[in-house]
């Protein structure tokens, strides 16, 4: 099997270590979007996700040249790199605390269904916030990166066994928060 059908991005590598422009713009378009949604999902902050997707590609650039394939797929490294940044930030957050108010948002009225759409996300986003960290990145990794259970148990370092039990109690938790009248930011479970 050639290496390209294990990992299709071991062939750009070595032209992004190089510098080729064309390189360069094929590895962001291919990551980008993913690298942004992931750490969206995770920080829930859009300004933060791109400076993690920043940071992301600064180690694409550090690794390129010495990348040796067959250890791990670059993917899923790529992944854990940016959930480890992702990591980073929220350890920070709790350290130091903000004084400042969060933007608001542009009051002017939207129509009733863009309005309940951007509820639903808020109330989405809010109650994967308040899952346990372990239990937000297997339903992030699964659902919105739509990683496989190999690829997500792989990522996360655990059995596929533990991945489905970590999903059972993270989806369980989440439909308790979304559920009419439910607190945000209190779940039953833990990781």
């Amino acid at each position: 099997m050639p290496q390209a059908d294990l990992d299709p991005d071991i062939e750009l590598l070595p032209r992004v270590a190089r510098g080729e422009g064309a390189a360069v713009r094929e590895m962001v378009a291919r990551k980008l979007p993913r690298l942004l949604a992931l750490a969206q999902r995770m920080l829930g902050d859009r300004g933060e996700a791109e400076d993690v997707a920043q940071e992301a590609f600064v180690r694409i650039w550090q690794h390129a040249a010495k990348w040796e394939a067959g250890q791990a797929r670059f993917d899923t490294w790529l992944h854990r790199v940016a959930l480890n940044l992702c990591y980073d930030r929220l350890r920070g957050r709790r350290e130091h605390p903000s004084d400042e108010l969060p933007e608001t948002e542009d009051p002017a009225p939207l129509p009733d269904g863009r309005l309940e759409a951007r509820q639903a996300k808020a109330r989405m986003d809010a109650a994967l916030a308040a899952l346990p960290s372990r239990q937000r990145e297997a339903l992030v990794l699964q659902y919105y990166q739509d990683l496989s259970n190999n690829d997500t148990a792989a990522l996360m370092g655990i059995s596929v066994e533990a991945l489905e039990s970590l999903l059972v109690r993270a989806r369980r938790n989440l439909r308790a928060q979304l559920q009419p009248g439910a607190q945000q930011g209190t779940t039953k479970e833990h990781a």
